[in-house]
């Protein structure tokens, strides 16, 4: 039984195809709550973001709703055999540990080498296999741990600030990246920011979270909602930037480093 009622406004049922189901997700700390009767689904080819301050609760949401801490009222339902891809905010690697790329893609995996191409290959990842991990750049690190994520065949991608570490276009590309992931496999992604406007093209429900759900819904609509401009203020939100084309005469790398495009040269140069 519930130890919080839910709003019947935003409740949902696995009946409707949701593949994760959180209904009054309350998460405690020293008696108050950091998290407060939450409600969200998840489905199918659709991406849900969370958006929120620093301390928001947003990674303790996450971590409740993948049974990594325990919940002290509300329900977690999953889609039976739900199979999870999960990308932390943050990896912490011991820098005397002696792991590549390709060992660490292994672990705790089946997979062989002729496996990693098609993966690697989806989200752009083109140094070798053989550097350490310790050494990656922030865009390619990232790009390792949505591999790893992918590995596994997810129906749902959980991708906690999959952007960390990275410069303001390379965050673009990413978040690109992400939707093309979602459109090709279907997989249903719930993807925590604190960044409305980078993640507004790519996104297509939102929910603002500060300790309880401030606004949701559209990711334009929220930009415009007065409790989301009470957070961050009226001039967070950007359309020119949240809805910006990365057109440009530059392209940039797996790094996220720009690269200069060279121009066309016309019949009548010089140098031709």
């Amino acid at each position: 039984m519930l130890s919080v009622p839910p709003d019947p406004r935003r409740l949902f049922s696995l009946a409707d195809g949701a593949l994760i189901r959180a209904t009054g997700v309350t998460v405690n700390r020293g008696g108050k709550p950091v998290v407060d009767k939450i409600n969200l689904a998840v489905h199918s080819g659709e991406i849900l973001t969370l958006v929120g301050p620093n301390g928001a609760g947003k990674t303790t949401l996450i971590n409740a709703i993948l049974n990594l801490i325990k919940c002290d009222g509300g329900l977690v339902e999953k889609k039976p055999g739900l199979v999870v891809g999960y990308v932390p905010q943050q990896l912490e690697i011991d820098p005397t540990l002696p792991i590549d790329v390709r060992r660490f893609l292994y672990l705790g995996t089946k997979k062989n080498r002729q496996d990693l191409g098609p993966v690697l290959e989806e989200v752009g990842f083109t140094a070798s296999l053989t550097t350490p991990v310790q050494g990656l750049s922030g865009g390619e690190l990232r790009r390792v741990l949505l591999a790893r994520a992918l590995i596994r065949e997810p129906e749902l991608l959980v991708l906690d600030e999959p952007t960390a570490g990275i410069d303001y276009m390379g965050q673009g590309e990413l978040f690109e990246l992400i939707r093309t992931i979602r459109d090709r496999r279907n997989c249903g992604i719930l993807l925590v920011s604190h960044n409305l406007h980078l993640v507004m093209a790519a996104t297509d429900h939102v929910i603002c979270l500060n300790t309880h759900v401030c606004c949701e819904g559209k990711p334009d609509l929220v930009s415009r909602d007065p409790a989301y401009m009470q957070l961050f203020g009226e001039d967070t939100v950007n359309p020119a930037m949240a809805f910006y084309t990365h057109k440009h005469d530059h392209r940039h790398d797996h790094t996220g480093a720009p690269v200069p495009v060279r121009e066309k040269q016309t019949h009548g140069d010089a140098n031709g």
